[in-house]
């Protein structure tokens, strides 16, 4: 895969660089960042979904409701601002293909986040739009890590495997291993439906993770990456020296990132962050009050 430049800006104190192939490079003579803008967005546009995870934190059903995609803050995002467009399904919102293309004609970068089972279903369509550039990544939710999907997934570049810390097997990562894929754990969130789901082997799963993590799990893949909530519970960074951490840790939740969702018009700093705001129409105003919340 060649890796091209897509752009650079600058946010308050620091230069940021973005690179095709997903790294971000944020540069300055100091010894902090301070953002002015947020430079990633986690973005919910739907609450519908006919998967009916137990265990999906945003209680996404097939009678979830699609946000309107017209907020005045998308006028008010600075180029090569990236989205994180979830959900509920993102596919099923009716208006996602003209709001991709919306958003690059403006150059932001969006990235689509889907459920294994409509990946292999609108595999197609993703693919369409990955090669039109629509969307800059694809994440993939884990169900069931089948040859059929690794395949899948193999075929396409920047796609990476998204999977839950407490839910996801030995069994289930082990069939992931040496195949050249990169993979994203996220971590085990205990409301609405994950509240109710929470049991002592989401427990056990998290404990299993952090010792596969602690002897070499890392090895057997190109990218292993976490949010934040894994980086706490899976003990990250005991686990690597002090320089390695300064170097790739992008930040608490929002430092740098924020999210939206679009259908009840609210935002906050993470989606497990409970102290939620109106959305408002500049994206600015909207992120001084995200670093306000603790």
């Amino acid at each position: 895969m060649t890796i091209n430049l897509l752009g650079s800006y600058r946010n308050g104190n620091y230069d940021v660089t973005i690179f095709s192939d997903g790294t971000k490079i944020r540069e300055n003579d100091l010894d902090f960042f301070e953002a002015q803008f947020p430079e990633n967005i986690d973005l919910k546009i739907t609450d519908y979904c006919d998967v009916n995870c137990a265990f999906c934190h945003e209680n996404s059903t097939v009678h979830g409701e699609h946000s309107i995609l017209d907020a005045e803050f998308f006028r008010t995002l600075r180029p090569y601002t990236e989205l994180a467009i979830g959900g509920g399904n993102p596919l099923s919102h009716p208006e996602l293909i003209p709001f991709l293309i919306n958003l690059k004609k403006s150059k932001i970068l969006a990235n689509l986040t889907v459920n294994q089972v409509h990946f292999e279903k609108h595999y197609n369509l993703l693919k369409h739009l990955m090669d039109k550039e629509l969307i800059r990544g694809l994440g993939v939710s884990l169900v069931n890590p089948t040859d059929k999907f690794i395949s899948m997934v193999q075929s396409l570049d920047n796609l990476i495997i998204h999977t839950i810390n407490g839910i996801i097997s030995k069994n289930q990562i082990s069939k992931l291993y040496d195949k050249n894929l990169k993979v994203l754990i996220l971590g085990y969130k205990n409301i609405r439906r994950g509240k109710d789901y929470y049991s002592e082997s989401v427990d056990q799963n998290i404990e299993m993770m952090y010792n596969l993590l602690k002897y070499g799990l890392t090895e057997h893949f190109e990218i292993v990456s976490f949010d934040n909530l894994a980086l706490n519970q899976l003990r990250v960074k005991s686990l690597i020296s002090k320089s390695l951490w300064d170097e790739f840790y992008m930040g608490d939740d929002g430092q740098h990132t924020m999210y939206i969702d679009l259908v009840k018009r609210e935002f906050s700093k993470s989606s497990t962050c409970f102290e939620r705001h109106p959305l408002m129409d500049d994206i600015d105003n909207m992120f001084a009050v995200v670093k306000t919340i603790k």
